[in-house]
C-alpha cells in the first residue's frame, strides 16, 4: 500500500483526529503494565527475571552487566566506537551550553538569586526490541552526567547477549551502572528498586506504549521526563524541495516502529506525488521494510496538499511535531511562525538522522502533540533550582505593610506576625503603638 495523498481542506473529522490526536496505544495496555509494576515493586529480582523469561526469551542470570559495557567498549569495530565516541563529545558540547549559572543579585537594600544542584540518582531507559539504540543511551546519560548526577543507571532489554554496541555507548557516556532488564519491568525497577536495582529519583528515555505506560504509572512515585510515543515526523515542504530528500526523511523515521507516524504537507500537488512515488521506491527491499509498511499506513501518516503555505504552516502548528522539517525555500520565515516543535531540522541537508545520532541536539522529544507544552531532555531535565533570598532590616521594613496587608486578607495572622515581631514594640516605620494612640 502506498502514503495515501490527501488535501487538507478535505481532511473529515476522523481524519483530522488522527492526525492531531495521536495515540501511542498506551491506555490499551496500562491495566497489565499495572500488574507488572506492582509485581516488581512487590517480588524484585524475582519478577524481573521472570518476565525477562515471559517477554524476551532470555534467561538472566547477573542483571548488573556493567563489567560487560567496558569490555564491549574494547571489542566493538574501531570504527563504530569512534562513530560513539564522535556522536557523544557532540551531545556533550551543545549540552554544556545549557548549563545554567547560579546567580544572587542586589534589590532594594535586599539580595535575590537562584542556584541550580543536580538530582542524585536518575535511571535512563534505553530501547532494545527490534533494534538496538545506542544513541538514546548516548541522549539520557550524557546530559544528565553534564548536570552533574552522580549516579546514572541504565536499563535496556536483555539478550544472549545484550547488544555491545548499547553496552559500549553506556560506557563512553559515562554511565554508572547498566542493568539487563526492558519494558515496563524496566521502568519499574529503576522507580522502586530492587535487590540488584538501585532506586532513582527520575525516569527518563524513550519506548514503546509499554514503557510509556510504566512511566505514566510510576509518575508520582518518581519524576519522570514525559511520556514519549513512538517516532514521527512532520515535513514542511514547497515546489523548491528535493521529493526524494523528503521522502528519505519520511522512510527513515517509519523504520522506527509500525506505530510511527510520517507526514509531509507541501502547497504544490506535482510534489505530494513525487514525495509519495518516492517513498514507495525508497521502501522495497528495506530491512524493515515490514515496518517501514504498517507505519505508512498508519491512519495518521499521509502526504498532504495545502491550499498555500499559510495552510501548511497552520497545520504544522497544530500537529506540534516530535521532529519538524521545513524543506522550503524560506525557511526561516516559516520557521518563525511555528511555535510547537520538539526539533526542527531546517534546510535539505539537514535529515532528522543528524539530530537522531550526531549533531548534538537530543532526539528524546515529545511525541503526540506534547510539544505544545514542553520541549525535549536537555541538561534542566536533571536538575532542580533553589530560590535564595536575605533582607536586611530597611529591605523588610519597605515589604512590611505588603506582607502583613496580604498575609491577613488570606486570614494568616501568623504569617503577618512573623513580620511585625521583628520590630518589637514597634511599627516597622519607626513609630510606637502607644504614642500613636496617645
Amino acid at each position: 500500500m502506498q502514503l495515501t495523498v490527501r488535501e487538507v481542506a478535505e481532511l473529515s473529522p476522523d481524519e483530522r483526529a488522527a492526525f492531531f490526536e495521536r495515540d501511542a496505544g498506551v491506555a490499551e495496555v496500562r491495566s497489565d503494565v499495572r500488574d507488572i509494576v506492582s509485581r516488581v515493586r512487590e517480588e524484585g529480582d524475582v519478577a524481573v527475571r521472570n518476565f525477562c523469561r515471559e517477554f524476551d526469551g532470555v534467561e538472566v542470570g547477573n542483571l548488573d552487566v556493567t563489567d560487560d559495557a567496558e569490555r564491549a567498549a574494547e571489542e566493538i569495530a574501531d570504527d563504530v566506537r569512534e562513530a560513539i565516541e564522535t556522536a557523544a563529545a557532540n551531545v556533550r558540547e551543545f549540552h554544556e551550553r545549557q548549563v545554567p549559572d547560579d546567580w544572587r543579585d542586589s534589590f532594594d537594600a535586599g539580595e535575590l538569586g537562584r542556584r541550580f544542584r543536580p538530582l542524585d540518582r536518575v535511571g535512563v531507559y534505553a530501547p532494545g526490541g527490534t533494534a538496538a539504540y545506542p544513541s538514546s543511551v548516548l541522549m539520557g546519560v550524557v546530559p544528565a552526567k553534564v548536570a552533574g548526577v552522580e549516579h546514572v543507571a541504565v536499563v535496556t532489554p536483555p539478550g544472549d547477549p545484550v547488544n555491545p554496541i548499547t553496552l559500549a555507548a553506556a560506557h563512553v557516556a559515562g554511565a554508572d551502572r547498566i542493568y539487563s532488564v526492558g519494558g515496563a519491568q524496566g521502568v519499574a525497577a529503576l522507580a522502586y528498586g530492587t535487590e540488584t536495582v538501585k532506586a532513582v529519583q527520575k525516569v527518563v528515555g524513550p519506548g514503546n506504549k509499554w514503557v510509556t505506560a510504566a512511566k505514566a504509572e510510576v509518575r508520582g512515585d518518581v519524576d519522570i521526563d514525559f511520556l514519549a510515543g513512538p517516532s514521527e515526523v512532520l515535513v514542511v515542504a514547497d515546489e523548491t524541495c528535493d521529493p526524494e530528500f523528503v521522502a528519505a526523511d519520511l522512510v527513515a523515521q517509519a523504520e522506527h516502529d509500525p506505530n510511527a507516524s510520517v507526514v509531509a504537507v507541501t502547497d504544490d500537488r506535482a510534489v505530494a506525488d513525487a514525495v509519495r512515488d518516492a517513498v514507495e521506491r525508497q521502501t522495497e527491499g528495506r530491512a524493515r521494510e515490514d515496518t517501514i509498511r504498517a507505519a505508512l499506513e498508519n491512519d495518521a501518516s499521509g502526504v498532504l496538499v495545502a491550499r498555500s503555505m499559510s495552510e501548511a504552516v497552520l497545520f504544522a502548528e497544530e500537529y506540534a511535531a516530535e521532529h519538524l522539517s521545513i524543506q522550503a525555500d524560506d525557511d526561516e520565515a516559516l520557521l518563525d511562525r511555528i511555535s510547537n516543535a520538539g526539533s526542527v531540522f531546517l534546510g535539505p541537508y539537514t535529515p532528522v538522522a543528524a539530530g537522531d545520532y550526531a549533531s548534538g541536539t537530543n532526539h528524546v522529544l515529545p511525541t503526540s502533540g506534547g510539544a505544545k507544552r514542553y520541549g525535549g531532555l536537555s541538561v534542566e531535565t536533571f536538575l532542580r533550582s533553589t530560590t535564595v533570598q536575605r533582607l536586611d532590616e530597611g529591605a523588610l521594613s519597605g515589604l512590611s505593610d505588603t506582607i502583613t496587608t496580604l498575609a491577613e486578607a488570606e486570614g494568616l495572622e501568623a504569617h503577618a506576625e512573623s513580620v511585625r515581631a521583628r520590630f518589637g514594640d514597634e511599627t516597622p516605620d519607626g513609630s510606637d503603638d502607644a504614642g500613636d494612640a496617645a
